[in-house]
């Protein structure tokens, strides 16, 4: 039985008169019990005729078993309408009966067919087929419904020619008090696609409905927790060559055209060391040329593109060095963000074997402590990152003859603090500041008359190259003004990266 109350009546009426299919009846009615739109749409549509047919009223000759032509109420007054749809098919008139299964359904003058057509086991198979053959790794998924701007100006005049019989009952009902269509819809089709996906819903997924002003709809299928995938309908709407207030039936109801499917991203971290001079953190391209032939980003994230099965990826570094400077030790944290990936069942030994590729494809860089993350866990590597302390060894040159009782001095400073103005080689890409830093301890190592080594543990964030040349009096104080001489520095290595993420793995 449809569950209509008596106080519907009119209601169910108006919309019915207006080429509302059954279930936009039920919404505007009120009718929250979700089994019910998941009837069937002819068996639906017989009970609203059975139910409207029960209470015949003589005077009233929509009710006669012959039925004159349809009649179209235009915001409180009718008018006549054809008794054909545009594309030729029959509207139901009210007592008609139970012959519904015999005429062709028009489509809904309010949600467009989306009750109707799209709701059918078809459509969601074949939606589902295209999931299945995309290659695509998930383990639950949630919908998001996104409907075109049309929609809102139809259920507006809906509510319009019905809010007048709605306060004739003396009900406070407001248009929000409506079920919604996008909750409707979801009713319908979201057990149909748990049966045909054999995979649960997850209702805390992080990806929610969003509404577009474009003329197709959207219905994205989206997983979460580790394993989210998310698939979009797109549903394009062809406009009726003339709106009416009510709008006139369309002629032809919404279509899927097309069905994407998009996995949320994958997060990878670990560590890097980097043993060449001549290698940048990222591609090194000025003024659309190339300068170097890779990068530490591409040597590392072209593997986990190729295993995961990603779109893109963006990569991230607790810092980074110069492409001069070699990174030694534990390495530097770094994280990947890998978008839309195929593939994302992967074990800690699938992991440890990716680590092992990376590591046997090239010898200027290498992997440890390869890992899956979350992204909330990525912002352990950002946090406090100018408190963190980084260690470097650096090879310097002085211009005047040194012994080694001239370096004794800076064995013995600690805590030395220094004011940084932005160096001259990145004053293109970072604004103009002082910047206070911290050099906690040096320690030196005599060579020869002109060239020691420096141990120095500083604070993350400061120029170390600055801080021996002085960068033409931008960093006081420096290694020169220190020695009472010019300094430069010649070759520069990061031993380590005081950051104590992502976690150490037994690898």
């Amino acid at each position: 039985m449809i569950a209509l109350a008596e106080s519907d009546r009119p209601v169910a009426q108006v919309l019915k008169n207006f080429g509302a299919c059954p279930r936009c009846v039920l919404r505007f009615c009120r009718v929250g019990q979700q089994a019910l739109y998941r009837q069937p749409h002819k068996e639906l549509l017989a009970e609203l005729c059975k139910f409207l047919e029960s209470n015949k009223d003589e005077d009233n000759p929509s009710c006669e078993t012959e039925t004159p032509p349809s009649k179209r109420i235009k915001l409180g007054r009718m008018e006549e309408a054809e008794e054909q749809t545009p594309n030729g098919s029959h509207l139901l008139e009210v007592g008609a009966g139970t012959a519904a299964e015999g005429l062709e359904t028009a489509v809904c003058c309010v949600c467009l067919g989306i009750l109707q057509q799209l709701c059918e086991v078809d459509f969601v198979k074949a939606v589902c087929h295209k999931i299945n053959s995309s290659e695509y790794e998930f383990s639950s998924f949630v919908l998001s419904v996104s409907f075109p701007p049309q929609l809102s100006v139809r259920e507006h005049a809906a509510w319009l020619l019905v809010q007048e019989e709605i306060e004739k009952q003396g009900l406070l009902v407001g248009k929000d008090d409506l079920v919604q269509l996008k909750e409707a819809y979801k009713w319908i089709i979201h057990p149909l696609f748990l049966e045909e996906l054999g995979v649960p819903a997850d209702g805390k997924a992080t990806f929610y409905p969003s509404f577009k002003c474009f003329q197709f709809l959207s219905l994205s299928h989206y997983a979460r927790a580790h394993v989210p995938c998310s698939v979009c309908v797109f549903l394009y709407l062809l406009p009726c060559r003339h709106f009416h207030s009510p709008p006139s039936l369309p002629k032809s109801p919404c279509s899927a055209v097309d069905i994407q499917c998009t996995n949320g991203a994958i997060f990878v971290a670990g560590r890097y060391n980097k043993y060449s001079r001549t290698l940048p953190q990222t591609p090194w391209i000025i003024d659309g040329e190339r300068k170097m032939d890779s990068s530490v980003e591409e040597l590392i994230s072209e593997h986990l593109m190729t295993v995961f099965k990603a779109d893109s990826f963006n990569f991230s570094s607790s810092g980074r060095e110069d492409v001069d400077v070699r990174t030694l030790g534990n390495g530097r944290p770094f994280a990947v963000e890998l978008l839309n990936p195929r593939k994302v069942h992967v074990t800690a030994a699938d992991m440890k074997a990716l680590q092992q590729t990376i590591n046997n494809s090239s010898d200027k860089v290498q992997v440890r402590d390869l890992q899956l993350v979350t992204r909330e866990a990525i912002g352990h590597m950002k946090e406090g990152e100018e408190g963190k302390t980084k260690t470097y060894s650096a090879l310097i040159w002085t211009e005047k003859v040194i012994r080694n009782e001239d370096l004794s001095p800076l064995d013995n400073m600690k805590e030395l603090k220094i004011d940084q103005k932005t160096p001259l080689r990145v004053l293109h890409r970072r604004p103009l500041a002082v910047r206070a830093r911290i050099i906690h301890t040096m320690r030196s190592e005599y060579i020869d008359e002109h060239h020691f080594r420096l141990h120095l543990k500083s604070q993350a964030g400061t120029y170390i190259k600055e801080f021996v040349h002085g960068d033409f009096g931008r960093t006081r104080p420096n290694l020169g003004s220190l020695l009472g001489t010019t300094a430069d520095i010649m070759e520069l290595d990061v031993e380590s990266v005081d950051v104590d993420w992502p976690p150490a793995l037994d690898n």
